[in-house]
């Protein structure tokens, strides 16, 4: 539409033309008729009031600079521009699927004439930067060292001055990673017991998403997927995972850092080891407490209590080993060896015993008994394990081997020295005791005779010995001068056996003396204090008289008594 500035007012106007760049009429007006060139037939519609024009169906030829004359002499001039709509406007793309840092470039096309471009990233508009290129007058879109952060809807807008048109969006799709790849766990501990279930999660930044193997200690395992789940799990799967994660677009592989799976093998047989098989007395030993499991801990106890260290009693680093540099008898007891982890716990028990001794030997028992009472003699020792005894008497064994001596009837020759030895038989050890024990008659004057009586008894019997001792000599001097010359004599014999040759013949000579009873029916025997008395027997010696035979053992001589009284 062309309008004038002239208004019905200003006219009537007789003659008016239009031309198109000059030469081109359009329409010739002249007092009311009008002449339309074929080209514009259909096409114009004139108002004579104004001398406005309308020009419809405009194609690119309308295209041009229209005038409009006034035969009054006035006239005007007026530019026209053509335009031809925009329409079909399509953005291309070589490939939407992308591999993070390569590139990629956008075509927009569309119909239309004057066409001006602008790109659209989601609702901005897309500028130059250095890592994006606007060419072709603006129809062409490139993205260089493409970034995830490029992945949006590209759209292009086309316009000229009449009109204007949108692409439909395009996707760009980037493909990136696998990194960032990381192992959680669940349930998170430090320690997992056997049989109990354990699942490990594998993520990564992927895209597409990454596909996912696990490795355990650097060996592939047959499991895939994001989870690996470790049902019942056993102390066999303890150690280092991993998982690798692979991206399909971008063929990249990406390993993750391990994570260690701590698993506790229940604890078992339990046990302790002694060094040795007899524990003797200032002896080194030691106790080593073994067990199954895994992460164990140990604990020494002694008769239910912590035990106590010492400079004799040491533990090594990881309380395995207990030592004991000088074993003594205080160190016996029940050890106890307590082992456990998080998970579980047992334990040992071994009953310490220290072999020591024979120590502190003792003989309990009477000093002094009489004939025909019981001899009970009882030796004890310290010792572990119990001594085993050998009794003697004055040097000589005698039958006994157990800690108790009995004898039911005692005898004036069980008088004397009694030994007990007590020997241990694992520390081979042994140890002696003395007890002197004196068995008296059942007449014995001392058994109720006071000091005084005692020394009467003495007198009185060495002054009848010394009597009878003379009269004895006489006899034996009267009897010598009868003899024979030859000196032949009969042999003699004492109770015992043993030839006397005549108690003449002998350096100590004995008196036979007889006792009358006494009104009790008793012989008075004769029996010195053994603190004062060496024998039983009153000696006469003779001078030069040459060495005789021994004098007779004590039985016999109180045979010779006996029948003398009789």
């Amino acid at each position: 539409m062309f309008t004038t500035s002239l208004t019905e007012a200003d006219g009537p106007f007789p003659a008016v033309t239009w031309n198109v760049n000059t030469t081109i009429l359009i329409i010739n007006y002249l007092s009311g008729s009008m002449f339309i060139p074929p080209d514009y037939e259909n096409r114009i519609t004139f108002f004579p009031s104004t001398l406005s024009l309308e020009l419809r169906g405009l194609t690119l030829d309308d295209g041009g600079e229209y005038s409009v004359t006034v035969f009054s002499g006035e006239g005007g001039r007026i530019k026209l521009d053509i335009y031809v709509p925009v329409s079909s406007v399509t953005v291309t793309l070589q490939s939407a699927d992308l591999v993070e840092f390569s590139s990629f470039s956008l075509t927009c096309s569309s119909s239309g004439s004057s066409l001006s471009f602008i790109w659209m990233n989601s609702s901005s508009e897309v500028t130059a930067s250095d890592r994006v290129q606007i060419t072709d007058g603006g129809s062409t879109l490139t993205v260089v060292s493409v970034a995830r952060n490029d992945e949006q809807s590209y759209k292009c807008r086309v316009f000229n001055p009449v009109s204007e048109g949108i692409s439909d969006p395009v996707n760009i799709l980037v493909s990136y990673g696998p990194e960032n790849i990381k192992i959680s766990v669940s349930p998170s501990q430090e320690f997992y017991e056997e049989g109990s279930e354990v699942i490990l999660s594998c993520s990564a930044d992927s895209k597409p998403s990454a596909q996912f193997s696990w490795f355990l200690n650097g060996t592939k395992l047959p499991d895939s997927g994001p989870e690996l789940t470790l049902r019942n799990i056993q102390f066999s799967q303890r150690g280092d995972y991993s998982c690798q994660a692979f991206n399909s677009k971008t063929l990249t592989n990406e390993m993750s850092p391990s994570f260690s799976i701590s698993v506790l093998e229940k604890i078992s047989g339990v046990s302790i080891k002694v060094s040795t098989e007899q524990i003797i007395e200032g002896s080194s030993v030691t106790l080593t407490c073994e067990a199954s499991g895994s992460s164990p801990s140990r604990k020494w106890k002694k008769d239910a209590s912590d035990l106590s260290l010492s400079e004799n009693v040491t533990l090594s680093e990881d309380n395995k080993i207990l030592t004991f540099r000088a074993v003594n008898k205080d160190n016996s007891g029940e050890y106890v060896c307590l082992v456990s982890n998080p998970f579980s716990s047992s334990e040992a028990k071994f009953t310490f015993i220290v072999n020591y001794g024979p120590q502190n030997v003792q003989i309990e028992g009477k000093d002094k008994i009489n004939e025909n009472d019981q001899i009970k003699l009882i030796c004890s020792a310290e010792s572990t394990p119990s001594a085993t005894f050998t009794w003697r008497l004055n040097g000589s064994e005698i039958i006994g081997s157990s800690a108790e001596f009995l004898k039911e009837k005692a005898q004036r020759s069980d008088s004397g020295t009694y030994t007990c030895e007590a020997l241990n038989t694992v520390t081979k050890k042994q140890a002696t005791a003395e007890h002197e024990l004196r068995v008296q008659t059942g007449g014995d004057p001392t058994s109720g005779c006071s000091t005084g009586c005692i020394v009467g008894i003495v007198i009185g019997c060495l002054v009848v010995v010394a009597a009878a001792a003379g009269g004895g000599f006489y006899v034996y001097r009267s009897k010598s001068a009868k003899r024979p010359s030859n000196g032949n004599n009969g042999n003699r014999r004492g109770h015992d056996g043993r030839d006397n040759t005549s108690y003449a013949s002998e350096d100590v000579n004995y008196a036979d003396i007889k006792f009358s009873k006494n009104k009790n029916k008793n012989n008075v025997s004769m029996q010195m204090d053994e603190e004062n008395v060496t024998s039983n027997y009153a000696q006469i010696r003779v001078n030069n008289q040459p060495a005789g035979a021994h004098p007779p053992n004590y039985d016999a001589h109180m045979n010779r008594v006996n029948r003398q009284v009789s």
